[in-house]
């Protein structure tokens, strides 16, 4: 069995850095390293890092007149940066005609489940990209509407964030096997990777909390009003999860014959581990969920954190054990 690779973000933080990197760099012309880095909020030795790759960027072609020119003698005598070359940054972005129709579908996909205000910003987008003729190619697509599991309440829930209305929610939770009702005060919906969120600040739990569209098997507005707590959508650039108490992460260490854990499960983070082992940190929203997991993948799984996990599932598989041992179990 072939180990997965791990999960690795340091490629795409280093573009994200260039993106960042190259519109300064042609606002400030030349600058000293330091200055740059305290900048961009990043690391002088890294910027650095970043700098020996950037000279190898540049327009389609790949010979010397087409890639960005970072002067290396001043870098390393002057710590100064010197870059040329990528005046062709400040030119007004043309869209081709793939590039016109995939922004086009995006933003009338974005047009189907947004508040009216985002509507109105994304009709006049729309109107704007047509004006240019950047749409051209792209005039005859048409977006249905997202016929996914939840897609159907998207109404209901967008009309009470129009409202300002409470909602109730009859919400799935597989990770436990449980369904709840909950009174929720609505922000906004939101879609993060493939999968769409109901923002919401939740009676139930005392809390903000992020739910699943497809996970919300029926919603009723209220006549009541939300409060203070759900009058500004929030920060989730950091995760929808972190430092709410929805989840907890848990470290697994697992061997090669339980592998196939991240294949079937999403993880937060997979990094390889001695003798052939691989750790993967799954967010978990119960433990009896968690212990379910272990049982079926022992002996070839181990919680390295949070202890008291692994302390937990070690008392309960030792209970098991003495039940077929004491003839409990036929």
């Amino acid at each position: 069995m072939t180990t997965p690779k791990p999960v690795s973000h340091a490629a795409r933080d280093q573009v994200g850095r260039l993106l960042a990197l190259v519109p300064y760099l042609h606002q400030h012309g030349e600058v000293r390293i330091s200055e740059a880095a305290e900048a961009l909020g990043v690391d002088a030795a890294q910027l650095d890092k970043d700098l020996r790759v950037l000279f190898m960027c540049g327009l389609p072609g790949g010979f010397p007149d087409d890639l960005i020119n970072v002067d290396l003698d001043a870098l390393e005598g002057e710590g100064i940066i010197r870059v040329d070359n990528a005046d062709y940054l400040a030119r007004p972005v043309r869209f081709g005609p793939s590039e016109a129709a995939a922004l086009v579908v995006a933003l009338r996909a974005i047009e189907q489940s947004a508040s009216a205000e985002t509507r109105e910003v994304v009709a006049r987008t729309l109107a704007k990209l047509e004006e240019a003729g950047a749409a051209s190619a792209a005039e005859q697509i048409h977006v249905s509407a997202d016929d996914s599991p939840g897609a159907d309440l998207l109404p209901v829930l967008q009309g009470a964030i129009d409202r300002g209305h409470q909602l109730e929610i009859s919400y799935y939770v597989p990770s436990r096997d449980e369904q709840s009702s909950r009174i929720v005060e609505p922000r906004a919906i939101t879609r993060v990777g493939d999968a769409t969120y109901l923002d919401a600040w939740c009676h139930t739990a005392h809390g903000d909390r992020a739910f699943r569209l497809d996970r919300i098997v029926a919603a009723d507005e209220l006549a009541e009003t939300v409060s203070e707590r759900a009058a500004q959508p929030r920060d989730l650039s950091g995760g929808w999860f972190r430092g709410e108490g929805e989840t907890v992460a848990v470290t697994l260490r697992l061997w090669p014959d339980a592998q196939w854990v991240p294949e079937y499960y999403p993880v937060v983070d997979s990094t390889p581990g001695p003798d052939g082992t691989l750790d993967v940190v799954i967010d978990v929203a119960g433990e009896a969920w968690l212990q379910q997991l272990l049982f079926r993948v022992a002996p070839h799984a181990r919680v390295i954190a949070p202890r008291e996990f692994a302390e937990s599932f070690t008392a309960n598989a030792r209970a098991a054990l003495r039940l077929y041992q004491a003839g409990g179990v036929g």
